[in-house]
């Protein structure tokens, strides 16, 4: 198979094989969702092309008895997985805990294994939190409060001719699903080249060029067709057992007409129930999935196959002798 999830201690690292090192930050109940995710698409993206995905973690997040089991058995140390070094990296997102992220625990480790593939022209991938941890470390940009939630599937222009954009749809559409955000003119100031963007969600696809390129996604290219859905139903659970304070706004541009009225007759019972919480079980998650499709995935395939073909050529011309090891 052209892709293969390699568990340590792994094999050799052979020519023409390209090795990538997923650091994959989620929280417990999206851990192996994450995994299934970038599996697939980089799957679709790999080709004919021989790829070994290698998954890692930073031990500063805390981790659950269920997690913390899965991710000793089939995960990379961090410090073993960077000692074989990997062809790229893909570095996801971790669920925040504080408002400021230099204040996270973790916080350090990402910027020492930003440094790490900065020392290395290492190319990498970073997703949404992680791509706000990125910036800010090398370049002092800092994310800025939203005023609700980024949440749904969003449309984007094209605003650069850039060769991880080659072959991708004019209107490239997109999920989102953040608190915050990085200022547009913050991120052109500082050189970087905006890929793609929107009036609503700002820079979308963005890359800081170099030795070691970094490629950026403030969305989510790489969630399944019922990704959103699911978010969204943990939103209203939490709502129904009082951990948030008002309805959670159902995600732009994602289900149909239907779908919502599906959604209206759920909350006027929960709204009507004498306790809403026992309602949750009623939510109409399989009808709601029944109409859902992954329409972006095909342009998030592209991307990530231009991506590795990046990828490859940084293998070709830089320290042959450094990544072939007999």
């Amino acid at each position: 198979m052209p892709l293969q999830v390699e568990m340590p201690p792994g094999g050799k690292h052979q020519q023409g094989t390209v090795v990538i090192g997923i650091i994959n930050n989620m929280p417990d109940s999206a851990l192996q969702a994450t995994e299934k995710q970038f599996s697939a698409l980089l799957a679709g993206a790999a080709g004919a092309r021989p790829v070994r995905l290698r998954p890692s973690y930073l031990p500063e997040i805390a981790r659950g008895p269920q997690a913390r089991e899965r991710i000793d058995a089939c995960y990379w140390p961090l410090e073993e997985l960077l000692a074989d070094a990997p062809d790229a990296l893909i570095v996801t997102g971790a669920e925040p805990h504080a408002s400021d992220l230099e204040a996270e625990p973790y916080w350090q480790r990402t910027v020492d294994l930003i440094q790490w593939a900065q020392a290395h022209g290492t190319p990498s991938v970073w997703s949404c939190l992680a791509a706000h941890a990125a910036v800010l470390a090398l370049d002092g940009i800092r994310r800025q409060r939203l005023s609700e939630k980024r949440f749904g599937v969003f449309t984007h222009s094209l605003t650069a001719q850039h060769p991880l954009l080659r072959g991708v749809c004019d209107a490239l559409v997109t999920p989102h699903s953040r608190w915050n955000e990085l200022p547009v003119e913050a991120l052109r100031s500082a050189g970087y080249t905006l890929g793609s963007i929107s009036a609503e969600t700002g820079a979308d696809c963005f890359v800081r060029e170099g030795e070691a390129p970094l490629l950026c996604f403030q969305g989510h290219p790489e969630y399944e067709a019922v990704t959103l859905l699911l978010e969204y139903r943990r939103d209203v659970g939490r709502f129904l057992r009082g951990e948030r304070d008002a309805w959670p706004a159902a995600p732009r541009g994602y289900f149909s007409p239907d779908a919502l009225t599906k959604l209206g007759a759920f909350r006027a019972k929960a709204e009507n129930a004498d306790d809403p919480s026992t309602v949750f079980s009623d939510f109409p998650t399989q009808e709601l999935a029944a109409g859902l499709t992954a329409h972006w995935h095909g342009d998030a395939v592209r991307i990530y196959s231009n991506w590795l073909d990046q990828v490859s050529e940084t293998c070709a011309r830089a320290r042959p002798f450094h990544r072939i090891r007999i």
